[in-house]
């Protein structure tokens, strides 16, 4: 008995593996089918380096930040809360921004950030070929997991309209929004953002990039501010990892600048590089 019983056993495994990874393979390969379907949709342009973008991406992100704060300390983010960029349906993305770690320059206690969900419906969108044009809408959830007051004091929802049009190699799009406290109203107030972005194609890889980083605030301690930021940076890729025709896998690379032209501003002089694994 034992004779039939251990061999019996070891087919029944067998089979549960096998048929486990052919799940597997399958889930993963009508996923890429639908993110690649659904970015054929769309313009080929590149994600900028800080402005919200109207183009369905899917990626790992995290990006490195060196900055001055207004009182001429230097400031460290580790990560600048960027995560994961899925397409897990047609015409949809949804983010999990992951808390990036914060060192301070002026002896506040450094700590880590909030957490941010965001998802993104594309409205419409037309490829190079037929009209280069792009209509999405988005609506974030910022969550206060900042430790040692390193986030915001309530959680923020920013609902945010963006669109753009491409001419040629050159692409224009903007991307305007707000942040909207569920509690503490009074003390953090609102903000109003709104993003610009000129980006040229330069051969296969290169996006050179003007960004205008404009932020004003309604109610709380910076009642009537705002600042704006001129943002030039340079994105490299995709990159591809692997030379089989059909991979989605590649690696996306740039930095960017970002100087402030309001008397008012919050930082200035930031540095920030980027590294995006494509899949």
């Amino acid at each position: 008995m034992r004779r039939i019983l251990l061999p019996l056993i070891l087919l029944v495994a067998s089979s549960a593996a096998r048929g486990q990874d052919d799940f597997i393979h399958d889930f993963a390969s009508k996923w890429e089918a639908r993110a690649t379907k659904t970015q054929a949709a769309q313009p080929k342009w590149s994600v900028p380096m800080f402005s919200p973008f109207p183009t369905l991406a899917q990626v790992y992100r995290s990006d490195f930040t060196r900055q001055r704060t207004s009182a001429g300390e230097t400031d460290w983010h580790f990560g600048s809360g960027k995560g994961f960029n899925l397409i897990p349906f047609a015409n949809t993305q949804i983010d999990i921004l992951m808390p990036g770690y914060i060192m301070h320059g002026n002896g506040q206690q450094d700590g880590f950030g909030d957490m941010t969900l965001l998802g993104k419906y594309r409205f419409t969108a037309r490829p190079e070929n037929k009209g280069n044009y792009i209509v999405s809408g988005a609506l974030a959830w910022t969550i206060p997991t900042g430790s040692y007051k390193n986030g915001a004091p309530s959680s923020v929802l920013t609902p945010t309209l963006l669109g753009g049009k491409g001419f040629g190699k050159l692409a224009l799009f903007s991307s305007l929004g707000g942040g909207l406290p569920t509690s503490k109203v009074s003390t953090s107030g609102r903000i109003l953002h709104w993003n610009s972005v000129a980006q040229y194609r330069v051969g296969k890889y290169f996006f050179p990039e003007l960004e205008v980083n404009t932020t004003s605030y309604l109610g709380g301690a910076r009642d009537g501010k705002t600042q704006t930021f001129l943002s030039p940076g340079i994105i490299v890729g995709r990159l591809p990892i692997r030379h089989v025709e059909g991979s989605r896998l590649g690696i996306t690379v740039g930095a960017g600048f970002q100087t402030a032209v309001t008397s008012f501003h919050t930082y200035n002089h930031a540095f920030s590089t980027t590294v995006r694994f494509v899949f």
